[in-house]
């Protein structure tokens, strides 16, 4: 493995539960790949922008004279979307917002997601093109999600792991970080997480 990537979303910083799990994935991966290079972005500081109309063009267009153009708003795009390709491992460590993911990482999720670049139509459907990569998934929430009353409310694996397939990775793996909300889960859940992450097939 030569390239890790890392997404972290969560603006609670040392009292983040996401984080917390993160860390110990990244001391794990040091670990076991000590030449890996790590790229790690922190969405709460860098406040990556929403698409406008003017980047929504210049990453979409297939007018080389207009993509020219539009290089400058295209920029930021192209820098994200290059990381995920030379990229080996992504890790997005995220917290659940309202049943769904935050918007900063929507931000990203819309950056990267391009065609041409990420994927592309064929005769035959959508083809993903950022393939031969794993990703893992370290979630936090408030409640449980993985089974039980609110198990259809979660919209933040099932869109992950959907958005990720349609550019072409495919290979995932999950760690869970639930019940931080729940007095009697809340205080093991983030030990389970990381004992969790000591069992992944990295």
């Amino acid at each position: 493995m030569k390239r890790i990537l890392m997404i972290e979303i969560s603006p609670r910083g040392q009292d983040s539960a996401s984080r917390a799990v993160a860390g110990a994935l990244v001391a794990r991966l040091k670990k076991l790949y000590p030449s890996a290079q790590l790229i790690r972005h922190d969405l709460a500081a860098e406040h990556l922008p929403h698409l406008d109309g003017t980047t929504l063009r210049a990453i979409a267009t297939r007018d080389p004279a207009e993509a020219d153009a539009l290089k400058a708003a295209a920029r930021l795009s192209d820098q994200l979307t290059d990381e995920l390709l030379e990229t080996d491992l992504l890790v997005i460590a995220t917290p659940m917002w309202n049943f769904g993911i935050p918007s900063a990482l929507k931000a990203w999720i819309d950056l990267i997601v391009r065609p041409g670049r990420t994927f592309q139509y064929t005769a035959g459907g959508v083809l993903g093109l950022a393939k031969d990569k794993k990703a893992l998934l370290v979630l936090a929430s408030g409640g449980v999600f993985t089974d039980g009353p609110w198990r259809s409310w979660d919209f933040v694996e099932p869109y992950l792991r959907q958005i990720l397939g349609f550019i072409g990775i495919t290979d995932m793996q999950t760690v869970r970080v639930e019940g931080m909300n729940i007095p009697d889960l809340a205080v093991s859940a983030v030990p389970r997480a990381i004992e969790a992450v000591g069992e992944l097939v990295l």
